[in-house]
């Protein structure tokens, strides 16, 4: 695969993405106002692999990550490129880097409206709609479902009591993403019968807090997995991306100040990503759109 490309009068090379000072991926961030601070960048870099694209000078021009989840199948993210590179094929030369280094395996990405047709083409089909919704967590949250369980607290020392619930809802086995994940981040899940039936995770991100993953068997579940973060963050700004458009749980979140910012789509090539089954676990909120 090329290492390089000219794009009219300036020429890019692909560098590793350890490789380089995490202000400069946090400016590429902000010149397209994606909300990713220094720490994010960290925690993507730690769970993935990635590239770069800068000129002679080190400028950096756009990225594109790979997080694995075993040896089949991985999810693609943080790929961004500036106007200019964007507009002279950037894009397609950092996503065909990327698709190199995946080999094989299944694949899944969220795409942005701008980034939908070069996915199209990569042989990407759409999925779903994300709904990234977002706002300031009111005082008081709307009235909830009767509680059917019991909600606790998960240190992160017991994450095996929920990896395998995860594992039915993602598809695949994502324990070492969960791990990272954990760090700093507060969990809860919810026990019927002494079996745990989902869980939640609350940690910074971003302009303040997202809420992801979550996983639950019904929009009542849900909702509990959620409001159990949301109460602790009143006043401050959270953040839930999830497929659900109507419901109990859709409803909720609308009810408790977290609006419709944007959407992207949910895309996978090779085998079908999103496979729901009836009174299955579901992931209900996202782990993060690069993580899926």
């Amino acid at each position: 695969m090329q290492r390089s490309v000219r794009l009219n009068s300036f020429e890019l090379v692909a560098r590793d993405i350890n490789d380089v000072d995490v202000e400069l991926l946090h400016a590429l961030s902000i010149s397209v106002r994606w909300p990713h601070r220094p720490k994010d960048w960290d925690l993507l870099r730690r769970a993935g692999h990635g590239i770069v694209a800068v000129d002679g000078i080190g400028r950096v021009f756009g990225s594109a990550m790979w997080f694995p989840h075993g040896d089949d199948f991985a999810t693609i993210g943080l790929v961004i490129t500036t106007p200019r590179a964007q507009a002279q094929g950037g894009g397609r030369w950092l996503m065909e880097q990327v698709l190199e280094q995946c080999g094989d395996r299944n694949l899944a990405l969220n795409a942005t409206h701008p980034a939908y047709p070069l996915y199209i083409s990569l042989g990407f089909t759409s999925e779903a709609i994300d709904y990234m919704r977002q706002g300031q967590v009111p005082q008081t949250l709307p009235p909830m479902p009767a509680l059917d369980g019991e909600l606790s607290d998960l240190p992160s020392d017991r994450l095996g009591d929920i990896t395998a619930l995860d594992a039915r809802a993602f598809g695949t086995n994502r324990a070492r993403l969960l791990a990272l994940l954990s760090e700093g981040a507060s969990i809860s899940t919810l026990s019927r019968a002494g079996e745990v039936v989902g869980y939640s995770m609350c940690r910074e991100f971003g302009r303040g807090y997202v809420i992801g993953p979550i996983v639950a068997r019904s929009d009542q579940d849900a909702v509990h997995l959620t409001a159990v973060h949301l109460k602790k963050l009143a006043g401050q700004f959270a953040r839930v991306d999830t497929r659900e458009r109507d419901g109990a749980f859709a409803e909720f979140l609308q009810q408790s100040g977290l609006g419709i910012a944007e959407t992207v789509t949910t895309m996978s090539k090779g085998r079908r990503f999103l496979n729901r089954e009836s009174n299955e676990p579901w992931v209900y909120g996202l782990a993060g759109h690069a993580l899926s």
